[in-house]
């Protein structure tokens, strides 16, 4: 309303125009703001525009889609066959887009599936450049070392050709030659004699070795045996003589037993004449608390008519306060002096003036007298029979109404009395399953509630008092988060499971949980749903907690700006995969 471009003077004005004859209000048909609301009651719409005259500032539409403005403006083409053919006309045009768009894709598949394969033996061919330099690399270095190899062959040609030419006889050199050959294969063969000598010492001595370290290892082994045996034996004879005693004490134990079923017995007896007295104390006491409210009653009865009678007095001396000060006006208006001075005033004697009560009486009833000398009241009879019966109608009803009042008063004692039983019934039932779901989803601990503020259950208040594991006793807004969540849940399944439902819908109570707190929660949960015929709904956004239940109902958007409901079967659906 304070913006620089804004509504104002939108509202409605007696003095607006009003519409031609035969035509309705555009704001007869749509829904607009109220600042709209003016415009829209000064177009006219019509089933034709037979030149129809507007006032200033009016228009009329009809419904074949034509426009006039007061001041003469025209458009036509608006209406039904109009916007089909626009919409049809679109309808191709989006058709032909889509056409395109999807050729368009194929086109753009198509070049990247080229791209792709450009770029493979782009890669290809790179691949096999470089294994083609590395070739060429070592090619030009195995020329390198064979032209060294050459050029070293061709210096060991010369020299040897150097070597031959110096060399003496070849006959004799020859024989020198087969003689050395000879004694080198001698040598060859000894040598070799001795290598198969020492390789066989070396495999028995290996042999030996190997044979040296089993036998240490196998000594230990026998050896750490021995330890072990000893132990056991041991261990046997403490257990010889622990079974030795063992027989002294149960050679013994049938006595005991005997002796010691004879005095429970003594005492179950005992007992149970204990137990009998206290049934019959029980019972007397029982008597006496109902005879207790008996009597209860009838002082709350005394005590109700006490409060009535005190309360009637009260107004009685009200009244009178009232009637008293309206004599003391009456008596300033008419006689200019207080009451206590009227009798000095007028001059009567002090014994004449009887009670004040009699007085008033006397003073009403001449002032009535004196009201009664005008005109004779001639139904003054049955006025006064009306009015005898209304006051016995109204006596009557006083007494109706006192004895209603009387059992309402009982009703609502025998009320109070049976909610209070009630109540700590149920109290005690909600209280033992709170205690036993607060245990399952701890895994220990303990927890309960309690009634505080009051003696009388119809006033007291709650607490609930938790002891997580390895914490000590405290209420419930001492605990975390996720405590409080889990202390919560256990009391409203101890609350399902006291009085089920039909229905139960958690929001979100698995949100403070970590893994493992909400596994516990979903097993609870099962047992819940065994144990009672609630359904549950739950509003989460856990995957786990939603892993665990039986059907999902969920919103998506498929499209943007279109939501869609969805539910999935999980059981349904594990059935069928385990079908497949």
């Amino acid at each position: 309303a304070d913006g620089a471009r804004r509504w104002t003077g939108a509202e409605v004005e007696p003095d607006d125009p009003k519409l031609p004859a035969g035509c309705k209000a555009l704001a007869d048909f749509v829904e607009a703001p109220s600042a709209l609301l003016r415009r829209l009651r000064q177009i006219a719409v019509a089933d034709q525009d037979d030149d129809i005259v507007l006032a200033v500032g009016q228009r009329l539409v009809t419904l074949d889609g034509k426009l006039r403005r007061w001041d003469g403006y025209v458009a036509s083409g608006l209406g039904a066959a109009a916007a089909e053919a626009r919409a049809a006309a679109a309808l191709q045009s989006m058709k032909q887009a889509r056409e395109a768009a999807d050729h368009a894709r194929r086109a753009e598949t198509q070049a990247t599936a080229a791209i792709r394969e450009a770029s493979r033996a782009e890669d290809n061919i790179t691949v096999e450049m470089e294994r083609l330099e590395l070739r060429r690399s070592g090619l030009a270095e195995r020329s390198e070392i064979a032209a060294a190899d050459l050029a070293e062959a061709r210096r060991a040609v010369e020299e040897a050709e150097k070597v031959c030419h110096d060399l003496p006889d070849a006959s004799a050199t020859e024989g020198q030659v087969i003689a050395q050959k000879e004694a080198a294969e001698q040598a060859q063969a000894a040598l070799a004699e001795v290598r198969a000598e020492a390789a066989t010492y070396a495999r028995a001595v290996s042999a030996d070795r190997q044979r040296a370290e089993a036998a240490k290892k196998e000594q230990a082994d026998w050896r750490a045996r021995g330890a072990e045996a000893e132990k056991r034996q041991a261990e046997f004879a403490r257990r010889i003589a622990d079974a030795d005693g063992e027989a002294l004490r149960l050679a013994e134990a049938p006595d005991e037993m005997e002796r010691s079923i004879a005095k429970l017995t003594e005492q179950s007896l005992l007992a149970s004449e204990t137990a009998r007295a206290a049934a019959a104390h029980e019972r007397a006491a029982e008597e006496k608390m109902r005879e207790l409210e008996g009597r209860l009653a009838d002082v709350g009865e005394a005590l109700a008519a006490a409060r009535e009678g005190r309360a009637g007095a009260a107004a009685r001396a009200e009244a009178q306060d009232a009637r008293r000060i309206e004599m003391g006006r009456i008596s300033g208006e008419k006689f200019e002096c207080p009451p206590p001075l009227l009798p000095e005033k007028i001059g009567f004697e002090e014994g004449s003036i009887e009670a004040v009560a009699s007085e008033s009486a006397r003073l009403e009833r001449q002032t009535q007298e004196r009201e009664r000398i005008g005109p004779v009241n001639l139904v003054a009879e049955s006025e006064l029979n009306e009015l005898e019966e209304s006051r016995a109608s109204s006596q009557s009803e006083r007494e109706e109404l006192g004895v209603a009042i009387h059992r309402l008063r009982g009703s609502i004692g025998s009320l109070n009395r049976e909610g209070r039983a009630r109540l700590l019934a149920a109290f005690q039932e909600v209280d033992r399953h709170f205690r036993s779901l607060f245990t399952t989803l701890f895994e220990g601990g303990q927890a309960h509630l309690e009634l505080v503020e009051s003696d009388d259950p119809l006033e007291a208040g709650l607490e609930i008092l938790a002891q997580p594991p390895g914490k000590r006793l405290a209420t419930l807004t001492l605990l975390s988060g996720g405590e409080q969540a889990l202390t919560a849940i256990a009391l409203i399944f101890a609350l399902f499971l006291t009085n089920p439902a039909p229905i139960c819908v958690l929001d979100e109570v698995d949100a403070p949980l970590d893994d493992a707190n909400i596994e516990r929660f979903c097993d609870l949960l099962d047992r819940m749903v065994g144990d009672t015929d609630t359904r549950y709904l739950i509003v989460t956004h856990n995957a786990v907690t939603m892993s665990r239940m039986h059907r999902l109902f969920g919103v998506t958007m498929v499209e943007k700006g279109i939501s869609r409901l969805v539910s999935v079967d999980l059981g349904g659906a594990e059935r069928l995969l385990a079908a497949e």
